[in-house]
């Protein structure tokens, strides 16, 4: 995915009908413990992928994929990573793919979110990352994070480091907005001021403002929606999702 910072303490849209997963159960329980897995069901794609994990000097990560039913996933993941201190070493997330709809075109983002993190001397943060593209096919041109809770000092990627852009509030929650670069990607990150452990809402009024305030296209196409966790360090870390669901109309 992505180099994050420490703050201290700190293709035209094709298809009408939303992007919604179908509602069925049709895997089992599964887990992975090496460096990458996946698995598809309904829609939805799981990844176990710890990318960064070069950059520990040991440590471990297991994900699980508990069931999909209903509309909602149920997944966790457990770890402990230590060295490398400013540096993400997964991204294990439940991923909405070939979205392929202009933001403009997109009418609402619906999605719930039931999580719970404990650990000892956490660092890692709660995200979604929605990527957006020129267009159908193209190479992803900016990054949205919206994180829902943040852990040890964790921030996002910033070319102002800890002083957000802006600060705004969306959904009833206050959000420090931060921008900054990944390679020939601009990331913004919307970081909740308190950990929203039980989020339900829309997503798209952050995609709206940054096309109108942040001089985002509205033409650029929504290609994959992802949800997860990024950690840093800590001991004996568990991330739980009891229920999560996502769609685009």
């Amino acid at each position: 995915m992505k180099f994050l910072s420490i703050v201290s303490l700190l293709a035209a849209a094709v298809a009408a009908s939303p992007t919604t997963p179908s509602k069925t159960l049709d895997k089992r329980a599964t887990t992975w413990c090496d460096a990458f897995g996946s698995l598809q069901t309904a829609g939805y794609t799981v990844y176990h992928n710890n990318w960064g994990r070069g950059e520990a000097t040991s440590g471990q990560q297991c994900t699980t994929f508990n069931s999909y039913n209903s509309g909602s996933f149920s997944w966790s993941t457990k770890w402990t990573w230590a060295g490398g201190n400013i540096h993400v070493k997964s991204y294990s997330n439940v991923a909405l793919e070939k979205i392929n709809k202009k933001v403009s075109a997109i009418k609402s983002i619906p999605t719930k979110w039931n999580w719970r993190y404990t650990g000892s001397n956490m660092v890692a943060d709660v995200s979604y990352d929605l990527w957006l593209a020129p267009s159908v096919g193209a190479n992803n041109k900016y990054e949205i994070m919206i994180w829902l809770g943040s852990y040890g000092g964790a921030g996002p990627i910033s070319d102002h480091g800890s002083t957000p852009i802006a600060t705004l509030t969306i959904n009833g929650s206050q959000w420090k907005l931060f921008r900054g670069p990944n390679g020939d990607t601009t990331v913004y990150s919307f970081v909740s001021t308190k950990n929203l452990g039980n989020f339900q809402g829309d997503l798209l009024p952050f995609l709206t403002y940054l096309t109108k305030s942040q001089g985002v296209p509205s033409s650029y196409v929504a290609t994959s929606f992802q949800a997860g966790t990024e950690p840093f360090v800590g001991s004996n870390c568990v991330f739980t999702t009891s229920a999560y669901s996502l769609s685009v109309n």
